[in-house]
């Protein structure tokens, strides 16, 4: 199977790219700046915001399947519009799409959501991917649109960077107390997006791991696993500084998960120091 990877130089798009290839997949990736570092993929340089660079990368690659995991935050050229030309190529060319989408579309008001939850975005971010998402459901009905929420590694995430930044002093900041997501680990997003690429589903599938923690919690749980003094990481209340942006989205993730073979680990078990497991 070939497959294209949008954002295959990024924290995700790298992990789809090595499981991708380990697979034994055919691969292709773009990139914005600087490509991946793998040898066994064919790396291309592509910028969202040019309609006629997506059709000129897709007919080059010819791909079975899409995975577009690139967004620029609330850029809207490239989160919105970019993601919808995408939708619109694959489409026109019989390519099967897997969209990566965000919590971010959720407001916070209800706290759980479930796939069948109406976005209420209240950032320009979570507008950006709601409109994509709107856009591709209906420009591409058997495309598989996966949200997700907060994505850590081992190591390697901005959220992780983040908590040893503050904990060492080099930014200043707060963890918010307040401000709660089900954070899932890079490696079984990846598996799952790559399952659901193999399967027949279609539409909203929530892929998130099932502990909603704060983004403190989540911060001393970083700490303990890392060797760092948990006390060195500032607390604050999200709701008592005026930054934009939803408190408490929780994504409801079991029914999609009760599908897949890929078992989405929670945060306290993955920060736990235990080995991966992501297959059930």
């Amino acid at each position: 199977m070939t497959l294209l990877i949008i954002g295959g130089s990024g924290f995700l798009g790298g992990e789809l790219v090595r499981q991708a290839t380990a697979s034994g997949h055919a691969v292709a990736a773009t990139f914005m700046r600087n490509p991946g570092r793998s040898s066994e993929v064919q790396w291309l340089p592509l910028d969202l915001r040019n309609r006629a660079e997506i059709a000129s990368v897709l007919d080059e690659v010819d791909p079975r399947v899409v995975v577009n995991a690139a967004s620029r935050k609330a850029d809207w050229a490239t989160t919105a519009e970019g993601a919808i030309q995408v939708a619109m190529a694959a489409a026109g060319r019989g390519a099967r799409l897997v969209h990566v989408s965000s919590d971010a579309v959720f407001s916070g008001a209800q706290a759980y959501y479930d796939e069948a939850a109406a976005p209420d975005p209240i950032t320009p971010y979570g507008a950006a991917k709601a409109a994509a998402e709107t856009a591709i459901r209906l420009l591409a009905p058997a495309a598989v649109i996966a949200r997700t929420s907060l994505i850590i590694g081992d190591g390697d995430s901005a959220h992780e960077t983040l908590v040893h930044e503050l904990s060492g002093g080099r930014r200043d900041g707060a963890l918010f107390t307040d401000d709660v997501r089900c954070p899932v680990h890079v490696s079984d997003l990846a598996a799952a997006i790559l399952e659901l690429a193999s399967s027949d589903h279609a539409g909203i599938r929530h892929v998130a791991g099932p502990d909603a923690v704060s983004r403190h919690e989540l911060g001393l749980l970083i700490a303990r696993r890392d060797g760092l003094d948990p006390a060195t990481l500032p607390a604050r209340r999200r709701a008592d500084t005026g930054v934009p942006g939803p408190l408490d989205v929780r994504l409801d993730s079991s029914g999609t998960q009760r599908s897949l073979r890929t078992r989405m680990r929670g945060a306290r078990e993955f920060l736990s120091g235990g080995a991966t497991d992501t297959a059930s």
